[in-house]
């Protein structure tokens, strides 16, 4: 039996679409009607105002309309990510203003509920030939976004599917000695030794504490980051959940982490996790969050996107920020428009995302499975319109360019993935 996925990055969205198809919808939606399963992530509230702005927020602080969910019908996703950097940017109330949204408008979600059961939970697609099942799950966000866990005697508490990780800083010992030196007289640790000593935090085991940094001894100076042993224990008990249950397991991770600071290197952290995913029964791993694409590797057979990039993206069109956000840039909170914030945020158009041509360029993968065997991958290209003014600019179309097809097969080489221009699209060797 053939079953066939298209999976589609991030989808940012805050304007309305045209009441009639814009230029190059009509056959996008044709082009993802052709697949069983069709995923993106969404990464926005939904929600008229109906939630309180958070103290932090994951850069914008970001609420679309729930009009855009019917928009969003004429692109047709039948399953989504909602699990992400944004996804508490307005609160618990906006989290659950979204979650009645989605439901409301009978839209297939993962990664975001009630308490954490819910959030961790697959959702299941019906095919023709399969039973399909996603789990979705984000790496970037504050800890206390991470939704609770349910008791009988104490309800959980609304939020993400969180990966949490654990980064340790390798250093010599003559780098050690040199924070022991300085954490004394400075009290960096004071804290938390208090707190050790009182019985509110155990006492740390395996590692130098500086302040809320992990130091260990060793003859190399390197950081290296893990995923948390909990989290990954519970994501991957979700995935064989998952495969007991169905003929295809999907995992989506929302990630913004590097390594070495490059943005197109996913964190190694996130390899780990997705290995780890697989080896329990995942099908893909579909990564998302850095705005642009990063590589592919296959491995036991299933591909891993480190991220798909973006798809429709409007992060600059926000109607509305909170005080928070224009005191960021040193504008008067009482009187600064969002237009104003944007300028400001982007030195009036010359830095950031939106001059950042990566970031309106990516590829839809297209995988074909027979049975549960990947048998086929290739990868359109789609653009967003980089050149357009930023009130235009982000709706997404399909694309001939193949220097997307190159620039992706460059980033997969690392991972010794072949990837070749195939007519008008890309196609990856498989094993």
């Amino acid at each position: 039996m053939i079953t066939t996925v298209a999976a589609a990055g991030d989808i940012f969205m805050t304007r309305r679409l045209p009441d009639v198809p814009y230029p190059g919808e009509a056959a996008l939606a044709e082009f993802l009607r052709n697949f069983d399963v069709r995923f993106a992530n969404l990464e926005i509230t939904v929600h008229d105002r109906e939630g309180s702005p958070g103290a932090v927020s994951g850069g914008t602080w970001a609420m679309a309309h729930p009009g855009i969910l019917k928009d969003l019908r004429r692109i047709p996703f039948n399953v989504w990510n909602a699990a992400n950097n944004h996804a508490l940017d307005y609160s618990h109330d906006g989290l659950l203003a979204t979650l009645r949204h989605l439901e409301d408008a009978d839209m297939r979600y993962a990664g975001i509920g009630r308490n954490l059961a819910d959030a961790s939970a697959p959702v299941y697609i019906e095919t023709p030939a399969a039973r399909v099942a996603m789990i979705a799950a984000v790496s970037t966000c504050p800890d206390f976004w991470m939704a609770g866990q349910q008791r009988i005697d104490m309800r959980g508490r609304p939020g993400v599917n969180k990966l949490r990780y654990v980064t340790d800083y390798h250093v010599t010992p003559v780098q050690l000695a040199a924070l022991k030196e300085m954490a004394g007289p400075l009290y960096i640790n004071a804290a938390h030794d208090s707190s050790v000593r009182e019985g509110f935090e155990a006492p740390d085991e395996g590692f130098y504490r500086f302040g809320t940094m992990r130091f260990i001894e060793d003859s190399v100076t390197e950081t290296r980051t893990s995923p948390n042993a909990a989290d990954l224990a519970r994501i991957t008990a979700s995935v064989r959940e998952a495969k007991r249950q169905a003929d295809l397991v999907l995992v989506s991770i929302h990630a913004h982490e590097t390594y070495k600071g490059d943005k197109e290197q996913p964190a190694e952290f996130l390899r780990t996790f997705a290995h780890a995913c697989v080896d329990a029964g995942a099908s893909a791993i579909l990564g998302h969050g850095p705005h642009i694409l990063r590589g592919i590797e296959l491995y036991n057979g299933a591909p891993i996107f480190y991220s798909l990039g973006n798809f429709l993206f409007e992060n600059d069109t926000t109607t509305h920020q909170p005080a928070d956000f224009y005191g960021k840039y040193r504008l008067d909170p009482l009187t600064a428009t969002s237009g104003m914030g944007m300028d400001a945020r982007s030195h009036d158009d010359t830095i950031g995302l939106s001059r950042d041509p990566r970031v309106w360029e990516s590829v839809v993968p297209c995988m074909t499975f027979e049975n549960t065997r990947l048998v086929s991958l290739t990868l359109q290209p789609v653009e967003m319109g980089f050149e357009l003014p930023r009130y235009r600019k982000g709706l997404p179309v399909l694309s001939r360019d193949m220097s997307v097809i190159e620039r992706l097969a460059k980033l997969s080489s690392p991972f010794g993935t072949k990837i070749s221009a195939d007519g008008e699209t890309g196609r990856a060797v498989l094993p």
